[in-house]
C-alpha cells in the first residue's frame, strides 16, 4: 500500500504524527508513505523509516510573493510533484485551511476530519471521506486515530512509538569540543508567554555545572542566539550554539544526558529522541499538546488563569507583558524535576 500524508507544519505538530505511521507500518506490512510538508521542516518526515519521498511546499514565502509564485512556475512545479504518483489513500492529517488547499490541488479523493472535528472551517469541505475524531485529546492520540480510520485498522493499545533514530546522524562541526556530559537547555519559544526569564536560565546553568554537566543552548535565529549568549555568560562550560540544521540538533539532542525546555518544537524533539526532558508550561494545555513519550515530564504553572493561550500576559502585575506564571517556576523546582528524571532513567 502507498499512502500520501498531507501535514505541512509546525515542528511539534509534525512530530506528533510520527507514531501514527509506526502503527500503520505494524498493521500493514510493506506500507510506504510520501509526505507533503513545508520546506522549513522537511527533515522531520524523513526521520521515519516508512517515509520514502518528501514533497515540499513554501507557504510563507509564497504568501509574501504571491505574484511571483503565480507567474514564476514554482506553484506549477509543486502541482506536478503533488500529482506525479498514484496512491491508494491520501490523508490530510493537519486539517486546516492551508492543508485543505493542498488537498484540493491533489487529484482524487482525500480523507480528512469532518465538520465537527476540524480545526479550521471550512477546511472539511476539501475531503470526500470525512473522519470523526474527538478534538479534546492529545495531538498524538488524534493523529493515531485519524490514520487508523483512513486505513481501516484499530489503533494499537501499545504506547506511541516515534520510530526515529538519530545515532547515525553526523554531529555538527563546532568551535568547541563537545563535552562528554551535557544538557540541552531549550530556552527559546515563539510566544512571549512561553518564555522563562533569562536570569532563571542562568541560575539553572550554575546548578547544572555544580553537578558536572556542561550546557548547550540551541538557537533558531539571531534574537535567540543573543539570548543564548546572555545565558551562557555565567559559565565557560555553557555554550550558545550557532544556528544548526534540524538534523544536527537532533543528533545533539539524542546524545544529551537530558534537557530542560520551553514549550516549543525542540521540546518535542527531546520526546522523539527519548532524551529525558522537563518542559515548562504556562500558557498552553499539556493535555492537548504537551511533550509525549518516554522520559518526558511537565512542570506546569498552578496559576488559576493557566492555560490562557494568550501571547502576552494580561495580568496587571506583568512587566512588559512577560508571563507572571512562568516567573513562579523557580530554578530550584526545575532542577529538582530534571534530577528526578535523570535518576529514574
Amino acid at each position: 500500500m502507498k499512502v500520501l500524508i498531507i501535514k505541512l507544519t509546525s515542528m511539534g505538530d509534525l512530530m506528533h504524527a510520527l507514531p501514527a505511521l509506526t502503527d500503520a507500518a505494524q498493521q500493514i506490512p510493506g506500507i510506504e508513505f510520501d509526505w507533503v510538508v513545508d520546506e522549513a521542516f522537511a527533515a522531520v518526515p524523513q526521520w521515519h523509516p516508512a517515509v520514502k519521498k518528501v514533497i515540499t511546499t513554501s507557504h510563507r514565502r509564497w504568501k509574501k510573493n504571491t505574484w511571483q509564485t503565480l507567474t514564476g512556475g514554482e506553484l506549477r512545479a509543486f502541482y506536478r510533484d503533488l500529482n506525479a504518483d498514484d496512491y491508494d489513500v491520501v490523508v490530510d492529517m493537519q486539517n486546516n485551511l492551508k492543508s485543505a488547499l493542498v488537498s484540493v490541488l491533489r487529484k482524487g479523493p482525500v480523507y480528512g476530519l469532518d465538520k465537527a472535528s476540524c480545526r479550521e472551517r471550512p477546511a472539511h469541505l476539501a475531503y470526500k471521506f470525512p473522519i470523526s475524531v474527538e478534538p479534546q485529546q492529545h495531538a498524538v492520540v488524534r493523529m493515531r486515530q485519524i490514520l487508523a480510520q483512513a486505513l481501516g485498522y484499530q489503533v494499537p493499545s501499545s504506547a506511541a512509538n516515534y520510530k526515529a533514530d538519530f545515532r547515525n546522524y553526523a554531529l555538527p562541526e563546532l568551535d568547541f569540543d563537545l563535552p562528554e556530559r551535557y544538557l540541552m537547555f531549550v530556552h527559546n519559544a515563539s510566544w512571549l508567554t512561553k518564555l522563562w526569564p533569562v536570569n532563571y536560565w542562568q541560575q539553572l546553568v550554575l546548578l547544572a555545572r555544580a553537578e558536572g554537566f556542561s550546557v548547550l543552548l540551541p538557537c533558531g535565529n539571531d534574537e535567540e542566539w543573543q539570548r543564548a549568549r546572555q545565558i551562557a555568560l555565567v559559565d565557560e562550560q555553557a555554550f550558545a550554539l550557532p544556528r544548526l540544521s534540524l538534523n544536527h540538533v537532533a543528533a545533539l539532542m539524542q546524545r544529551a544526558s537530558g534537557a530542560i525546555c520551553s514549550d516549543t518544537g525542540l521540546a518535542h524533539l527531546a520526546a522523539v529522541a527519548s532524551t529525558p526532558a522537563l518542559t515548562l508550561y504556562g500558557a498552553t494545555d499539556t493535555d492537548l499538546i504537551g511533550t509525549y513519550g518516554k522520559h518526558q515530564q511537565h512542570l506546569v504553572s498552578d496559576f488559576a488563569c493557566a492555560p490562557c493561550y494568550k501571547r502576552a500576559c494580561p495580568l496587571p502585575e506583568a512587566i512588559d507583558q512577560a508571563p507572571v506564571c512562568m516567573n513562579a517556576l523557580t530554578p530550584e523546582q526545575v532542577w529538582h524535576g530534571l534530577q528526578t528524571l535523570l535518576t529514574a532513567k
